[in-house]
């Protein structure tokens, strides 16, 4: 996969993107920590502070690979994709089960936050070329058949 060429408001967003995570993982090791155990569906057959623990650890990793990843960005950028998908349940739990957390006091906050998860989805491959190094490898190949 090959790296593109970002442009400069690519870039700040994606360490803005990847700052939002490191803090994001702070604060699941302290000041949120309540609050994400909050998010973990019941169904999921761990602990629900490791699973915040652990997610906490893969949110660092991103959010430092996001700032410093380089020639690394797409493939990082990809992995924070798949990252936001995989946590959506925990969202969509916490609307269902009228869970109140980070704020989200009423079923129509709650709500409002299920379109936010698609965006930082496309922030996430915006910003680190991810969008573009798939879109150009596709046409490659198309170009090939």
């Amino acid at each position: 996969m090959k790296t593109p060429q970002t442009s400069t408001l690519q870039n700040i967003f994606r360490i803005l993107l990847g700052a939002f995570m490191i803090l994001a993982a702070l604060g699941h090791f302290t000041f949120q920590r309540q609050d994400f155990q909050a998010q973990v569906p019941n169904w999921l057959p761990l602990s629900k502070d490791l699973v915040v623990v652990l997610s906490g650890v893969v949110e660092i990793l991103l959010g430092l690979g996001m700032v410093f990843g380089g020639r690394h960005k797409v493939k990082i950028g990809l992995a924070l994709a798949v990252f936001y998908v995989l946590v959506f349940p925990g969202n969509i739990a916490q609307y269902l089960n009228r869970i109140d957390a980070f704020g989200l006091d009423t079923d129509q906050k709650r709500l409002i936050r299920l379109f936010f998860q698609p965006v930082l989805v496309a922030w996430a491959l915006w910003s680190t070329g991810a969008y573009q190094s798939l879109f150009s490898t596709s046409k490659s190949n198309s170009d090939h058949a």
